[in-house]
């Protein structure tokens, strides 16, 4: 895919220096080439066929928080492919869990623009980094059901993206939230496989407090579920098919 938009500029001094008691950021030599060895070879050495349904649903300019469904490690790179630096020019900012950033993957991940997170108790620290990197019209993927899920049982969120976003809006960012649904031709994807990634219409949080989060993500639930059930059509494995 080619860019449709020039790469965005550096992060502001005040987002660097908060960045960096979190991660390393992105590195300017590592991520072209993980862009080239996980992207190109990789995903698309893996899988038969590609598709990107509702792509006119993605932001390509300003603050966007991308909501997927987590159904494979495979997600972590549909995303990039589909809505990365070359598609929208911005990279993908992924919250992820503390655990995922140990080790050799951790090595990489705190090179590649991640940063972790506590999902019992986040830290004030990184729910402020994701909110100054939306209002510096970076593109952040939260998955809200917190882990890989391959059952087809109803979707159940967490309430930390609803009030990550309900935190944004109260400090005047205006956030779209864009349910993501991500499927594969089997339930653990094999070679061969088609994979398809669908952007729903983007939503927005309203109100304050604990039932607005509750009605949003709701809201984001079945959002999600809508655009996992066109993903799933288009890879030939309708949800509630045997």
């Amino acid at each position: 895919m080619a860019a449709q938009t020039p790469p965005t500029t550096g992060l502001s001094p005040l987002i660097s220096a908060r960045e960096s008691t979190l991660c390393n950021g992105i590195s300017p030599w590592l991520s072209p080439v993980a862009m080239v060895v996980a992207i190109d070879l990789a995903l698309q050495g893996y899988f038969g066929e590609l598709q990107v349904l509702g792509g006119e649903n993605l932001p390509k300019r300003g603050a966007v928080l991308l909501a997927p469904t987590h159904r494979a490690r495979w997600d972590a790179l549909m995303l990039p492919w589909a809505a990365g630096r070359r598609v929208t020019g911005r990279d993908c900012r992924f919250m992820v869990t503390v655990d995922e950033m140990k080790g050799l993957q951790g090595w990489f991940l705190h090179r590649l623009g991640c940063f972790p997170v506590n999902q019992g108790r986040p830290t004030l620290a990184s729910l402020r980094f994701s909110v100054e990197l939306l209002a510096g019209g970076q593109q952040l993927v939260v998955f809200p059901e917190g882990r890989i899920r391959r059952d087809d049982g109803p979707i159940r969120l967490h309430q930390g993206l609803a009030r990550l976003a309900l935190m944004a809006a109260g400090q005047g960012v205006d956030v779209p939230v864009v349910p993501v649904g991500i499927a594969y031709g089997h339930a653990d994807p094999r070679p061969g496989d088609a994979a398809a990634i669908c952007f729903g219409p983007p939503l927005r949080v309203e109100g304050q407090g604990r039932e607005a989060a509750l009605a949003f993500s709701a809201q984001l639930a079945s959002a999600m579920q809508s655009a996992e059930q066109a993903a799933r059509r288009a890879v030939g494995r309708p949800i509630g098919s045997p």
